[in-house]
Formats: C-alpha cells, sequence, structure tokens
C-alpha cells in the first residue's frame, strides 16, 4: 500500500490532536519501510572505527512506542505529568519521546550545551514529575540537584544495572518493557493549544526560557516542511539536530542519524556523515552553518571533491551561514540542488526561507550594509516591522506596522508561533502579542521588509548601540549585522562583532576585530586607517571609530557563529583606553 502526502495529512477522526497519529498512519500504510537508522562508531583510540547501524521500520517504532506508553503509564507516568529527557540520539530517544506524546505526558527537552547552572535553572522552573536520562544525565542529576524538588520517578535508559535494578534509583528502561501490553495505545488526544512539550531554548542569545509547545504547532511545523520544503513519504534525512529527525517519521520520512555530538556539531566527524548519507542515500540534510563549514572543507579539496548526488534537498537553520561557506559546500551537490536557508527560532519556526542562488544575488546588499536577506515568509506566516520598544504591547493593531525599508523588530504570526514561555509571566508579556485568539510573537531580531516582501535581517535588538554621539546633528543608531558586514570585507578581517563601550558618561560604539588566521595580518596603524576609511564611507557605520583586536571570539557551541557580544562588550569596556 503507498501513501500520497495528501493522504498523510488526513487527519484523524478523533477530536483533539497529537503528532502520533502521523506515525500510526505510516505504520499502517507501510509497515516495512524504514523510519529511523542510527550510526554508530565503535573501536579503540588507536585504531580505525567501525560503523554499525541500528534500525526500526515504522510498524516496529510505532509498537515499541506504544509498549513503553504503557510501562510509563504503569510505572505511574500519566498524562498531563513533565518528564526531562535527557537521552542521546538513538532508537530509544525516539521510542520514548513518542511513547511520552502518545501518553500525553510532557517531555522537557534541555540543550546540555547551555551549562550546568541553566539547566538547574531550568528544572527548577519546569518542575518535571520524572527523569529519564542516560547514567551520565543521572550523574549529573545527583551532583548538581536537578530537578530534587520535583522529580518523584526516575527512568535509566542504558548502563549498568544491578540484578535488573537500576543503579541510580527508579527503574531501568528494559524493567519499564516488561510492564506492558500487545495490544495498541490508546493515544492521549489533546485540545489544539495544551502543553505537549517545552522546549528550553539555548540561551545562546540570552537566559534560556522553556517554550510552550502544542500540537497545533508541531502540526503546522510538519505542515510547513511538507508544503513549503516538499518533502514527501520515502525520503530519507540525514538529521544532525534531535527535535528535527523527530519529524521525520511523522512525515513519512526514515531519520538516519549520524555519529555526532548534536550540541557540538562543530567536532563531527565528515567522514561519518558522508558514510550514511551513501548507505542509505538520504535525499534531505538538515544541517546548521557549523556543519555546512565544516562539511564543506572536508568533502571538497584541491585534489578531489566528495559528490553527494542522492541529495536532493538541504535545510539550513539556526544562524545565518556565509555565502562563501554555502558555496563551498554546494560543490558536492548536484547542480539543481540549492541550501535552503531557513529563518526562525525556537518560540516559532519555520517562518521564512531562501534559496542560495537567490541570497548569492544579495551578497553587494550585505557587503554595503543591507543586512542578511533571509527570504519570504512560508505559506501562511505574516511578518511585520514594529518601532524598536522594550515595553511590553499588549494587543496588536495594523497601525503599528512601520513601512517599507524601514528598521524595526520582527514580529511573527502563524500557527507555528508559540502561545507562551512556561512559568516565565514576564518574558511571555515582553515576548508575545494578543492579536484576536492568536498571537503574535516578538522575535527580539531587528529587520526590514523590502518593496518585494523580502525579510532583511540587522542583528539582534539587544545587540544595537544607541550612540551619545551625533553624526550630521542626528543621533546615531548602529545595527550589529549591517556594521559588521561592511567590516568584514576587509581582506584581513575573519569577523567582526559591534559592542557599546562607555567613555566619560557617553556610549560610543566599538568595533572587536578577529583577524584572519590564515593570513599574516598587520595589527598596526595601516590596519587601524584601513578601518576608518572604510567606516567613513557608508553611513551605517559612519561615527565609529575606535577597534580593538580579539584573538579569539567567544561563540556558542551549537551554532559555533552566534558570537557572544556580551562578553566581549565586558572585555572591550575593560580593555579600553582612552
Amino acid at each position: 500500500m503507498t501513501l500520497s502526502s495528501q493522504d498523510f495529512s488526513l487527519k484523524n477522526s478523533a477530536s483533539g490532536a497529537n503528532l502520533c497519529r502521523h506515525l500510526t498512519q505510516a505504520s499502517h500504510a507501510f509497515p516495512e519501510q524504514l523510519a529511523v537508522a542510527v550510526q554508530r562508531a565503535s573501536g579503540s583510540f588507536f585504531s580505525t572505527k567501525t560503523l554499525s547501524y541500528q534500525e526500526l521500520n515504522f510498524a516496529e517504532l510505532n509498537r515499541q512506542s506504544d509498549k513503553l506508553a504503557y510501562g510509563l503509564n504503569a510505572y505511574g507516568i500519566t498524562r498531563g505529568m513533565k518528564a526531562v529527557l535527557m537521552v542521546t540520539p538513538s532508537l530509544d530517544f525516539f521510542t520514548l519521546t513518542f511513547a511520552l506524546f502518545k501518553a500525553g505526558i510532557v517531555p522537557i527537552l534541555v540543550d546540555p550545551g547551555m551549562g550546568v547552572k541553566n539547566l538547574k535553572q531550568c528544572f527548577i522552573e519546569s518542575k518535571p514529575d520524572a527523569f529519564i536520562g542516560i547514567p551520565k544525565a543521572h550523574l549529573a542529576r545527583k551532583l548538581f540537584g536537578w530537578g530534587k524538588e520535583s522529580v518523584k520517578s526516575l527512568i535509566t535508559v542504558g548502563g549498568v544495572s544491578i540484578n535488573g535494578k537500576s543503579c541510580w534509583g527508579g527503574v531501568t528502561l528494559a524493567e519499564l518493557q516488561q510492564h506492558t501490553s500487545d495490544e495498541p495505545y490508546d493515544m492521549a488526544w489533546l485540545e489544539d493549544d495544551e502543553m505537549a512539550a517545552i522546549l528550553f531554548t539555548s540561551g545562546s542569545t540570552g537566559t534560556p526560557k522553556g517554550v510552550v509547545y502544542s500540537h497545533k504547532m508541531f502540526e503546522a511545523q510538519i505542515t510547513a516542511l511538507r508544503h513549503d520544503y516538499d518533502i514527501e513519504p520515502g525520503e530519507r534525512d540525514l538529521a544532525t539536530f534531535p527535535l528535527f529527525s523527530l519529524f521525520g517519521p511523522a512525515l513519512g520520512m526514515a531519520s538516519i542519524i549520524p555519529e555526532m555530538d548534536a550540541s557540538k556539531p562543530i567536532t563531527a566527524n565528515p567522514d561519518y556523515l558522508f558514510a550514511a548519507i551513501d548507505k542509505y542515500q538520504c535525499t534531505n540534510m538538515f544541517v546548521n552553518p557549523a556543519l555546512i563549514e565544516r562539511l564543506g572543507q572536508a568533502g571538497v579539496s584541491e585534489s578531489h571533491c566528495h559528490k553527494l548526488p542522492s541529495i536532493k534537498r538541504v535545510i539550513s537553520a539556526g544562524a545565518p551561514a556565509t555565502i562563501a561557506s554555502i558555496k563551498h559546500f554546494s560543490h558536492m551537490l548536484s547542480e539543481e540542488v540549492e541550501v535552503l536557508n531557513s529563518y526562525g527560532a525556537t518560540e516559532s519556526l519555520p517562518l521564512s526561507k531562501m534559496a542560495s542562488e537567490a541570497l548569492f544575488d544579495t551578497t553587494s546588499v550585505t557587503d554595503n550594509g543591507g543586512g542578511i536577506c533571509v527570504g519570504h515568509a512560508i505559506d501562511g506566516v505574516d511578518i511585520a516591522i514594529i518601532e524598536i520598544d522594550e515595553a511590553p504591547i499588549h494587543n496588536w493593531d495594523n497601525a503599528l506596522r512601520l513601512p517599507t525599508g524601514e528598521i524595526g523588530e520582527i514580529v511573527v504570526k502563524g500557527a507555528m508561533v508559540s502561545r507562551s514561555y512556561y512559568q516565565r509571566n514576564s518574558a511571555t508579556e515582553q515576548a508575545k502579542i494578543a492579536d484576536g485568539d492568536a498571537v503574535r510573537h516578538r522575535m527580539g531580531d531587528l529587520g526590514y521588509l523590502d518593496s518585494d516582501g523580502l525579510l532583511w535581517m540587522c542583528g539582534r535588538k539587544a545587540h544595537r548601540v544607541d550612540a551619545s554621539i551625533h553624526v550630521d546633528n542626528q543621533p546615531q543608531r548602529y545595527f550589529s549585522i549591517p556594521c559588521e558586514r561592511i567590516f568584514n570585507t576587509h581582506p584581513q578581517v575573519k569577523r567582526s562583532a559591534l559592542v557599546g563601550v562607555v567613555v566619560k558618561g557617553d556610549t560610543v560604539p566599538l568595533l572587536c576585530i578577529e583577524l584572519d588566521s590564515s593570513l599574516a595580518c598587520s595589527r598596526g596603524a595601516s590596519l587601524y586607517a584601513d578601518l576608518n576609511e572604510i567606516a567613513q564611507q557608508h553611513g551605517q557605520t559612519k561615527g565609529i571609530s575606535r577597534f580593538l583586536i580579539h584573538p579569539d571570539f567567544p561563540v556558542d557551541i551549537r551554532h559555533n557563529a552566534k558570537i557572544f557580544r556580551e562578553k566581549l562588550a565586558v572585555w572591550a569596556q575593560h580593555q579600553h583606553k582612552e
């Protein structure tokens, strides 16, 4: 039996929503078709690693997640409870996540790379009832007191057990699987806006916050991937981000999970990823800019270019990928295949997309301070630009929209837009605007819409510098991306970062510069003269006259692209001498 994209999107007759309906439909439509494959590298540090693969088809994934849903309920974890899930990408990760969704249990997903202090705060705020994790996660839980005020149920995935019992308290996953049934599980059907999951932001642009996800949001994301990205049942996806990998089975697409640390993609072994793509003839790739650069460097050399003929679509998200890295990476793709750059955030994704060929045509505008083009809004998404203001906005009015070409804060509306943060009323008030029955989200990003409806990104609202200085008798406001991209055109500059420093009580702009380590760079007067000359040539940078060379910018570990400007601002203030 085959299932078309149209058939696959049909609503279940039951009232309510649950994304697991897609998995159940797929298990009946093509039970033997591959749903998940996980790559494992084994061998000693000194020997060549051997790659192996574990697989589940749609029928097995559906059946095993049913069994685990029964086991969770038998252990006392039931609908409406919250469960931290700290399990590395694996078959267990998939079966557990779908079991939690089927049972109406709310998974709490966090990024381990956010740091111990932030993780503890996440668990204090979310008050989980259960903690499901690998032994390493349980060790950290004990050492740092994660969830000790609320966690009542413990489940250990993997590791050594004693007489079948977990060394970390509670039960092992194997024990849980003994208390089950062979009958199909009657999944929970949630209201459209009922809390289905809590996904914490990474904290790379501020304090991590728990985004409340509903099945309505998940459905909107699935619909966008199916229709706006033309993903069809039967495809195979190299999934390098755990959350996106869950959408594979929901789309009737196999998720191929490579051996890598998803929280540190820059450390991935390109050979492992290439091997997984070749073995399964992957048609789709979901990668962030760090991986695009890493794979491009590894796959393309003067003597050889690794080809990826099966790939027909590459989706990049998380941060803007550089045009240079996309061009380098594209040498491995078939001529007609493009990299689709997707704009969004944990609170609302995807929102817009930009194909690489069209992006290449925007280079001149970007290099001259016009921002980074992130494309047109996808179907069903409304993008508006409003005045830059820190005050909450309680109700939407179309009069808030700024004219075409004017820079302001990006505000979005669509079915994939979250309605609130969990236990963060103040953050919710700051970021959300009521619009009838819908909610608009203030992205915290600045940008503008051009006359063609294209969205141009100009950096984070928090990263702008409202300077005390005046240029041409006007107070000067500087935006991070436009300013930095202008200075990045200098051949010796690897990247730059705009910060504000206080001089005699006045806020003035300063550019931190990281030089290209592959070049013999001048650090003397000639470099500073060049930078000053560049500053005076553009309206976006006029008035910038202070520059500091930093040896190695602090960046987030996941994307290796988001610069921690707050840290650089502290460093610059300390270093700056009048």
